[in-house]
């Protein structure tokens, strides 16, 4: 568990994003409605849900994969500045998600070139940042590989020779190479059988502390959140109905949707 005592910020400290009413419309249904929340640095923040609660579009929205309906998200720059992503040009959203943002995919597929090698899926990101000395970039990448327990002499293999936890592992080392203060995950655990799981869940709690990354995680597995989270927030029809501490909210949940959540899983 990450820090259950955990202070996200200090009385002077600023959030790193604001979200403000952000909704979403598909046509005439409701996506997500007039979710706001700070969030801070080096906090990981758990949207939970189940499937059709809105949680896969609010993280859509935030990572600015899918315009809000209605609302604003703003994004605490390097030099300080409050931006509103939305206001941003197209450069400048993908400049972001190429240095300050990660963002992890349930799928690894949907997240690594699955016809390079683990090497080039790592050093890719680096190019992307204006690294272009071949030696620097394989060494990074070999370094990365150990950080998420994959072996160096695989750094040449492709993708689809990996497992799919070692996939997974790949992609994570994909997105961390370059430092990125915030990082998106969608259901990262999703599909791995339960071994595979609490292996790649240790090594995410580690890297995340280690590197104090902030993350907003989408996921319906209550342990997950549990396990990596500081803040949790619980969404339903496209609404959040219950935030709070983690420890705090799945231990004594006040909405009787986030009980019939938690009981569901104490009677798995």
């Amino acid at each position: 568990m990450l820090e259950p005592n955990f202070v996200p910020y200090q009385e002077n400290d600023e959030p790193l994003l604001r979200v403000s009413g952000v909704t979403r419309y598909y046509g005439d249904r409701l996506g997500c409605t007039d979710i706001s929340f700070n969030l801070w640095p080096g906090e990981v923040l758990a949207i939970v849900g189940e499937s059709g609660s809105g949680k896969t579009t609010l993280l859509n929205c935030l990572s600015t994969r899918l315009a809000p309906t209605a609302g604003a998200i703003e994004y605490r720059m390097r030099d300080g500045s409050m931006r509103d992503l939305y206001q941003l040009t197209e450069a400048d959203r993908r400049l972001l998600m190429r240095t300050d943002w990660g963002f992890v995919h349930q799928s690894p597929a949907d997240g690594l070139r699955m016809t390079v090698s683990a090497g080039a899926n790592v050093g890719e990101r680096l190019m992307a940042v204006g690294n272009r000395h071949y030696g620097n970039i394989r060494a990074t990448a070999t370094d990365w590989l150990e950080r998420v327990e994959i072996a160096t002499d695989r750094i040449d293999d492709p993708p689809r020779a990996f497992s799919g936890g070692m996939r997974q592992r790949l992609q994570i080392a994909r997105n961390l190479v370059t430092h990125p203060r915030l990082v998106f995950m969608d259901e990262p655990t999703g599909g791995l059988d339960v071994s595979v799981q609490a292996r790649l869940l240790d090594m995410m709690r580690r890297l995340v502390a280690d590197l104090g990354l902030s993350v907003i995680i989408v996921t319906h597995d209550l342990a997950v959140a549990r396990l990596l989270s500081h803040r949790i927030m619980v969404m339903r029809h496209g609404k959040v109905i219950e935030t709070g501490l983690t420890d705090q909210v799945l231990d004594d949940p006040r909405e009787p949707y986030s009980q019939l959540l938690v009981s569901s899983i104490l009677q798995a």
